[in-house]
């Protein structure tokens, strides 16, 4: 009887999966439709910051001169011309497609906080603090780096690293926050460089700079680097809900080369000596891993390589 059941079941299914077939293939016509359908970020009117922009950085806990020297040199990457290709000045000439035209990065002030002196567990309010502590400038970015003994209220759970805005005595400033995830959750903010939380499981790729935490910093960074300048205020480029918005990198998730899909970051360079996956050269030798931009010009994720 068994078996009997069994043939019956198989034979039901078929009838099913039978009379099923017209509406999957009406499904997948649809679904090819969808998917041809262009990525677009609105432009909301809002201003954005352009030309000279100077960044001035809060380094918030324990960061050693490797670290700070690993992501200011990234800085500097953005706009010198004297890197071979793929470079990060090439990655960043893409928001010279947005409004506004080509950008250019300077840093400026450097402030170390290394006595934390708001303590190891902190919230929107006091990030929005130690940015103002960089001082008040127009068309510049106040970068708050928070080290990895450093809790930052959502860290982990909704985000890797933000932007936002806030008022001083001059009135609006940009500011990005970015925390290092090394000990805390690098499944979650340090991908691919670590195995993931959840999700498809693949070899996790070796670090550019053999530091998971700030190969990982230089991810989100670039992410929030981006957002700031094409969507500094809320009103910029942006597709989704402004409280909740889809921008220049964030748009791309999880694309760092061709062929990219979940779980796998696509075809990236790998250096032949020490293993370690790239797609980007920088200054003094540097190598860097950069997520993919959203180009205004063809609609598209733009990757590197």
């Amino acid at each position: 009887m068994a078996s009997i059941s069994h043939l019956i079941v198989f034979t039901s299914l078929l009838a099913l999966f039978s009379s099923l077939v017209p509406a999957i293939a009406t499904a997948r016509k649809l679904a090819a439709l969808v998917q041809e359908q262009p990525l677009v970020l609105k432009y909301h009117n809002g201003p954005l910051l352009e030309g000279n922009i100077t960044v001035n950085i809060v380094w918030y806990g324990k960061f050693s001169p490797a670290q700070r020297s690993i992501i200011v040199d990234f800085l500097h990457s953005l706009n010198s011309m004297k890197t071979p290709a793929p470079s990060v000045s090439t990655w960043w000439q893409t928001t010279g497609s947005y409004r506004g035209g080509p950008r250019t990065v300077v840093v400026d002030k450097q402030v170390l906080e290394e006595k934390y002196s708001l303590g190891k567990l902190l919230k929107t309010p006091q990030i929005v603090t130690l940015a103002s502590e960089a001082g008040p400038g127009k068309n510049s970015i106040n970068l708050v780096l928070t080290s990895a003994d450093v809790a930052i209220d959502g860290f982990c759970m909704s985000k890797c690293g933000t932007h936002g805005s806030g008022q001083d005595k001059v009135g609006k400033f940009a500011y990005a926050w970015v925390g290092n995830s090394a000990t805390q959750c690098p499944g979650q903010c340090a991908w691919p460089f670590h195995q993931p939380i959840y999700g498809p499981q693949g070899p996790p790729l070796v670090a550019p700079n053999d530091d998971v935490g700030i190969d990982g910093m230089i991810l989100n960074l670039a992410t929030v680097l981006a957002g700031t300048v094409t969507n500094p205020f809320d009103n910029g480029y942006f597709q989704g809900p402004a409280n909740a918005p889809l921008e220049a990198v964030s748009a791309c998730t999880g694309i760092f080369g061709k062929g990219a899909y979940p779980g796998y970051p696509g075809e990236v360079l790998v250096d032949k000596t020490t293993g370690a996956s790239y797609n980007a050269f920088g200054i003094n030798g540097r190598k860097y891993l950069l997520p993919a931009m959203w180009d205004p010009t063809t609609s598209t994720c733009k990757t590197l390589v």
